[in-house]
Parts: structure tokens; C-alpha cells; sequence
């Protein structure tokens, strides 16, 4: 049989059936309430981009002391698993900054953001370094009547006091996490020797162990090589390269060699925000840094 004989044996297809074919294949319109909500919610993603995937998100920070403005609209963003250089003259905000980061000080504006969403301005330093974020001073700070090890042990202890981190029971998660940090520090020769008699790029060296004994995500280092020799300049560049693998570390640094081993993009401060940012070729051939820094 024919298609033409079955629709006239069939006859026409009624109009109620059709419209109810038209019906079913119309696209439904959504409820108002549905579009407003997705509306909303893309506004608000668009509103928080700007931090998503970020590590660390200032935007727009200010920091007056009696009327000087040590930090001036300062905005800098850090990728997660990235190393950044931070250089300048002295007064350019530099440690103004980390103490921002680190809750030492207040910013009177500006966002400070960690992990896209965490506010570091409502929290204490306590609190900011228990969420992974971790910072060496220039001046080295380790126990000198302790050995390298023991300082290590100390960093690990977490909130036992300083007589049962030394004499607990030592297990082998421990062992292995101080073999690791000293291999990473360059140390492994030095576990059993004073912190006293270590050389000052050693101490140095140890400083930044006691910090990855804490597991930072973000490490936050001051003139890592002030008043190194040649040789443990270079070996400490080495070092942080291999640190930025796992974590993300921000280094102030006045030492342009030493920045230009370490092969990261470079941010230069002045009077508290950002005057160049890019590789460190790009920045150093800006006249304004020519100017206010490198000329000097």
C-alpha cells in the first residue's frame, strides 16, 4: 500500500492533532524567576572573576602612615604555582606590602584576597600563616644552640611545646619530611651541626627549611641573598626554582643578577604601586625604572 492510499483510507489528520503536534514541538519559555536567577548568577561570576585561579589578589590597596603613603592603589595578582620578583628603590612599599599580605598591617582600602575568596584583611597574622601563607624576613631567625635537624623538628612540631618536640618519639613520616627539607635546602651534610656554625647563606638556607616544614602554599622571602657569596647566590636561586615547582613564592630582591637566575617575571615598586611589570629585560629597558632605580 502507498502512503498516498494510506492517507486516504486514513483520511486528513484532524486539526486538534496538529496543533497538539505543533504544540509538543514549540520550545517552553522558561519562568521569569529562572532567567532572573541565571542573570544574577552570571553577574556575580562576573563580578569574582577577576580573583578565580588567582593565589594571591590585591587590588587597589592603600596604606597611610601620618599622612605618607607608603602603599598607593597597588594592584598585583599572583598565579597558583608561580614564582614572582619583587624590586625597587628603598621606600617603594616593598615591605609595606607583606606585612599587608601577611596581616602585620591594615590596608585603609583596597582588596587583599588569597585562594580567589579568602579575605586576609579580616584576619590576624596567626590565622593568615595556618592557611599556608609563610614569610622570611632578611635577617635570618633560627635557634642557634639547636642543630639543623632540631630546628627542622621545631618547625614541625605544630602545638606541642619545645621540650616534646625535642624528645618525642620520632616517626618515619617525620623523618622522611626533614629528609626531604634538607635535601631540598642543602643541608642533608649538616643535620647534626649547630645553627651557630653554619655560614650565613646556610642559615638562610635553614630559615626557608623551617618555613616548608609548615607546608606554605605561598612563601613570602626578603632578600634572600643579602650578604651571600657568588656561590650560594647562585645555589639559592637553584633552590627557590625548585621550591616554585610544588608551591608559589614571592621574592623581594635588590640583587638584579640574582633576579635575572631565577628567570620570573618581575614587578617594580615605586611609591607604592606598581611601575613596571613584565620580564625582567622588558622592565629593566623602561625609562621610568631607568629613572627612579636601575639609574642610580
Amino acid at each position: 500500500m502507498t502512503m498516498e492510499s494510506a492517507q486516504t483510507i486514513a483520511g486528513p489528520v484532524p486539526a486538534s492533532a496538529a496543533s497538539d503536534v505543533s504544540l509538543a514541538r514549540a520550545v517552553v519559555s522558561p519562568h521569569p524567576y529562572a532567567t532572573q536567577r541565571a542573570a544574577e548568577l552570571a553577574a556575580k561570576a562576573a563580578t569574582v572573576s577577576p580573583r578565580r585561579d588567582t593565589l594571591l589578589y590585591l587590588n587597589g590597596v592603600t596604606k597611610s602612615f601620618d599622612g605618607f603613603k607608603a602603599i598607593n592603589n597597588l594592584s598585583l595578582v599572583v598565579a597558583k604555582g608561580e614564582m614572582r620578583a619583587i624590586i625597587g628603590p628603598n621606600g617603594a612599599g616593598k615591605t609595606t606590602m607583606m606585612d599587608i599580605i601577611t596581616g602585620k598591617t591594615r590596608p585603609d582600602t583596597g582588596e587583599v584576597y588569597y585562594r580567589g575568596d579568602v579575605d586576609l584583611t579580616a584576619h590576624d597574622e596567626a590565622s593568615i600563616a595556618a592557611m599556608g601563607i609563610g614569610r622570611k624576613f632578611q635577617k635570618p631567625t633560627v635557634f642557634e644552640s639547636q642543630t639543623v635537624e632540631d630546628n627542622l623538628r621545631l618547625s614541625l612540631a605544630g602545638s606541642r611545646s619545645i621540650f616534646a618536640a625535642l624528645f618525642h618519639r620520632k616517626d618515619e613520616s617525620e623523618r622522611d619530611a626533614i629528609g626531604r627539607i634538607l635535601a631540598t635546602t642543602r643541608l642533608t651534610e649538616k643535620r647534626r651541626t649547630l645553627a651557630a656554625d653554619l655560614s650565613h647563606g646556610q642559615k638562610q638556607w635553614l630559615e626557608i627549611g623551617m618555613l616548608l616544614a609548615q607546608d606554605p602554599e605561598l612563601l613570602l622571602v626578603d632578600e634572600p641573598v643579602a650578604g651571600m657569596t657568588d656561590a650560594e647566590t647562585a645555589e639559592t636561586a637553584r633552590l627557590l626554582r625548585e621550591i616554585a615547582q610544588t608551591r608559589s613564592v614571592v621574592v623581594v630582591e635588590h640583587d638584579m643578577h640574582f633576579v635575572r637566575e631565577l628567570g620570573v617575571k618581575v614587578t617594580c615598586l615605586h611609591e607604592g604601586s606598581v611601575l613596571s611589570e613584565g620580564s625582567l629585560d622588558a622592565v629593566s629597558a623602561d625609562p621610568r625604572v631607568i629613572e627612579v632605580y636601575l639609574g642610580r
